[in-house]
């Protein structure tokens, strides 16, 4: 992947809920179009995603895409892997109508903390001045709105990208966990909750599915469009954070509150 696409990228993305079993077919069927991404060729069943999600004590990102906000965007920290080795990426994703523009830049993880956020002068090495943009831009806006840690998400990926085309993308999201958040940890601690079941999925089917998502910078490649007819895919509507913002809130006993009000007690 070029490094442009690594510090900016603008695409379209569409999601989808599969049956596990159906996967390894869908898998097949890439293989004349796609091949593992970087991440995936020493894991070629998946890696490890854990992401630290942002938010205002409000929750106002959560209550964006509720309240039909059409332009909205998240702060996450994201990392890869479980041994603490792998540098943090600080992202904003923003959703502009139909399209996604996500920004980010990498740090070392020792670098990642509160004080980053806090501190009147960072000292950082980027590999570009548009990385160094998107450092300052995520820093700004988690001032400005006053973001704290809420929910750790962490999930299985495998994860293709198309051979033939600019850029086209298909990752499996698998085994979805999440706890909540209460420091600044990009890791967390041992003991998560799943939210991957078929009753929080809320799609009442008798299986436990795996999320596929489609992305594109502009019109889907005919291979994406085919694959979709072929399995008889049907697009679904899921924010990993948002489904642990929910399910927490349940657990906690606060199903009643409004989702701009709800925050964690």
């Amino acid at each position: 992947m070029s490094e442009s696409f690594e510090v900016l990228l603008a695409r379209h993305e569409a999601k989808y809920l599969v049956p596990a079993k159906l996967v390894p077919e869908i898998r097949e069927y890439l293989r004349g179009f796609c091949a593992l991404d970087r991440y995936c060729q020493s894991h070629p069943d998946g890696y490890i995603v854990t992401t630290l999600q942002l938010d205002t004590p409000s929750l106002a990102f959560h209550a964006a895409k509720p309240n039909r906000a059409l332009n909205r965007f998240k702060l996450r920290v994201r990392t890869y892997g479980t041994d603490g080795k792998s540098p943090v990426f600080l992202e904003v994703k923003r959703k502009i109508r139909e399209s996604v523009i996500k920004s980010r830049a990498a740090i070392p993880p020792g670098l990642w903390g509160e004080d980053l956020i806090t501190a009147k002068r960072v000292r950082c090495d980027f590999r570009s001045d548009s990385e160094s943009a998107a450092f300052y831009e995520f820093v700004r806006l988690a001032r400005e709105t006053g973001a704290r840690p809420v929910v750790r998400i962490r999930y299985k990926r495998a994860s293709f990208f198309g051979v033939a085309d600019s850029y086209s993308r298909v990752t499996f999201d698998s085994q979805l966990q999440y706890q909540r958040a209460d420091d600044w940890s990009v890791l967390g601690g041992p003991v998560w909750r799943s939210m991957d079941t078929s009753t929080i999925q809320n799609k009442q089917y008798p299986y436990s599915s795996v999320i596929l998502e489609l992305k594109a910078l502009h019109e889907p490649p005919l291979w994406m469009l085919d694959l979709v007819a072929q399995f008889n895919l049907l697009r679904y509507g899921n924010c990993k954070y948002s489904t642990a913002v929910w399910n927490e809130a349940w657990t906690e006993g606060l199903i009643e509150a409004r989702s701009e009000d709800l925050a964690f007690v």
